[in-house]
């Protein structure tokens, strides 16, 4: 029986997306299916048969009831997400209105606020590494010199350092420099402050989505006598709302997945006080070899993430206006 053109088009198209299924299959869902699985189970790689035994709800129920590293990851997780995503999305929303102006060359200011956003994380990491290093790193050396400037012991010097020493803690007792990753007050808040060097990315999201409202809505409203915050609560805010939407729920997706900071910079220290969820999940499937259990974590991020992210999409009828809805 003869193909006709439509089974001949149909097959062409399964042949061209068949790379990626094939992909998917192997490198996505494989594995997922795989990790359920181990999450019932013993299994550690690192001993001599490396054989799987199935142990029931044994590796969750010690998750909840046996092992306070899990609350005390968690905990930390979600104090990083608590903060730094409300800074994120005032910060990116504040540049993108900043650089949403028809200047000349203000193509080079986008493309500078961007750029740390192709940088690597390991990259970013060793960068802020050295940037809060107590004795070497730059923002404390220009700290000394402003304090030697205003003196040490000066008015002046001690109200400049009483906030970063509130936020980031004292290097030793006898110094107004912060102690930054080095001390267990400020090394989460050093991080939750690191973030900030990415606002690029929800900068220029906030961009595109500024650069898709009608300039007619705000001619109108000058005619009518609006001033500007009242054109930015009544006009920018609700029609920028969906691209708000879309980066609050990247936001809580990204922060709890957050690692490579904590990995280099920190190793989840000082006194776990920047031992992220994932950063625990690492160390008990490839340092402990305990995959089995490392597996039964990583599903409890899965589910607390799906959680939050369906609270969030179900929030968006309160707060999110699309123009379609007024059609």
């Amino acid at each position: 029986m003869p193909m006709t053109s439509r089974t001949r088009e149909a097959l062409q198209g399964y042949c061209c997306i068949a790379p990626w299924v094939v992909g998917f299959l192997i490198f996505v869902a494989g594995p997922m299916v795989a990790s359920l699985v181990l999450s019932w189970c013993r299994y550690n790689p690192s001993e001599i048969n490396g054989s799987v035994r199935w142990l029931g709800w044994e590796n969750y129920r010690k998750l909840f009831f046996d092992d306070p590293l899990f609350y005390k990851t968690l905990a930390v997780t979600a104090k990083y997400a608590l903060v730094s995503i409300p800074l994120q999305l005032a910060g990116g929303l504040a540049l993108a209105l900043l650089l949403n102006r028809s200047l000349r060359g203000i193509w080079a200011y986008r493309a500078v606020f961007y750029l740390p956003m192709v940088i690597g994380g390991v990259a970013t990491s060793l960068l802020w590494m050295w940037l809060f290093s107590p004795s070497q790193g730059l923002i404390n050396i220009g700290l000394s010199k402003v304090y030697g400037f205003l003196g040490e012991d000066s008015w002046m010097s001690h109200a400049l350092s009483w906030p970063l020493l509130f936020l980031f803690g004292r290097l030793d007792a006898n110094s107004l420099l912060p102690g930054w990753t080095s001390s267990d007050h400020g090394a989460l808040n050093s991080l939750i402050l690191m973030s900030l060097w990415t606002l690029g990315g929800s900068m220029i999201v906030n961009l595109a989505g500024l650069q898709s409202i009608p300039v007619v809505f705000y001619e109108a409203a000058e005619i009518d006598g609006a001033g500007p915050w009242i054109r930015f609560t009544r006009i920018t805010l609700p029609l920028l709302s969906p691209t708000l939407f879309f980066n609050l729920v990247m936001g809580v997706i990204g922060s709890f997945q957050v690692f490579t900071q904590g990995f280099i910079m920190t190793q989840g220290g000082p006194n776990d006080a920047t031992n992220f969820y994932m950063l625990y999940v690492y160390r008990n499937a490839f340092e402990y070899f305990k995959m089995g259990y490392a597996s039964a974590l990583a599903w409890i991020l899965f589910a607390i993430v799906l959680v939050l992210t369906l609270l969030v999409v179900r929030s968006s009828a309160l707060w999110v206006h699309y123009e379609a809805q007024n059609r």
